[in-house]
């Protein structure tokens, strides 16, 4: 009765059938975005370099690892580090209650593997990084994982890279070996332009977003969505140098320099896809 009492002229059954159905449908919407904020404290740490906190405008690092679903209870695994941009906060995050690995690539004997700066930078600091899992991924070292152990494999920007060197179908395969049923492979790289044939060994930098979604779903991956939070529509990707024309590294160095700074950072897709449950 007290809930009749409180019906007014505009009330709708249909809508509290809807709230009575959904769990959660009653609380505030906001709360469904919260931002994750252990990431962001992540983020913020004082230890991590000046240069790679620079970046943090253009690569926006909270609002695409958030597009994942990154949690710090997972089993991630991040592909080609690098320099370690993403590694630097992702080890903190994941170092209490997931399991982080770094897939780098191999090295031919231990002293070329401790000449790597990665791998030196993760040894130089164990309070940080002890916890930090080193796998593989280059020619013919394809598991990055324990088969079946990760929640979320990540990499940023180094698909081109993998079809030049001929072996991103192998690659993806090996995610999709290590992902659980259910786990997502995030994937970012320069976006090819549309009306320009896919180059297999991706010389130019850039790969095609159909291409890629292509790539993935033969491994055997479905795809789920795409993020827009690193596109550029200033990119016109048909650069002397490539996508390597533009900034970061700016291969032309003073030529041209500052309509190259007035460019930005490529046109940057951002993809989600997900291992079958079946």
């Amino acid at each position: 009765m007290a809930l009749l009492s409180c019906m007014h002229p505009g009330f709708s059954w249909r809508a509290l059938a809807c709230c009575l159905l959904v769990p959660g449908a009653l609380l505030p919407l906001r709360a469904a975005h919260a931002a994750d904020a252990a990431l962001a404290a992540a983020l913020a740490d004082a230890a991590r370099s000046p240069a790679f906190v620079a970046r943090d405008a253009v690569r926006h690092p909270q609002q695409e690892l958030e597009f994942f679903g990154l949690r710090p209870d997972q089993t991630v695994v991040e592909v080609s580090p690098g320099a370690g941009y993403w590694t630097e906060f992702l080890a903190p995050y994941l170092h209490e209650h997931g399991t982080f690995y770094v897939a780098v690539p191999p090295r031919k004997d231990a002293e070329a593997a401790a000449r790597d700066p990665l791998r030196a930078k993760l040894a130089a600091d164990p309070a940080r990084y002890g916890k930090v899992r080193i796998t593989q991924l280059g020619q013919d070292h394809y598991q990055v994982a324990p088969d079946g152990s990760a929640d979320l494999i990540l990499t940023f920007r180094n698909l081109h890279n993998w079809m030049k060197a001929g072996y991103a179908a192998q690659a993806l395969k090996g995610f999709f070996e290590a992902l659980k049923p259910g786990g997502i492979l995030g994937i970012e790289d320069h976006r090819g332009r549309n009306d320009v044939p896919q180059d297999p060994a991706a010389d130019s930098g850039y790969v095609r977003q159909d291409y890629t979604i292509q790539l993935a779903q033969q491994a055997g991956f479905e795809f789920v969505d795409s993020s827009e939070i690193n596109a550029n529509p200033r990119d016109s990707k048909d650069w002397p140098k490539g996508v390597w024309t533009l900034p970061p590294t700016l291969a032309l160095k003073d030529q041209d320099r500052d309509r190259y700074l007035a460019v930005g950072e490529a046109d940057n897709y951002v993809l989600r896809f997900r291992k079958p449950m079946h």
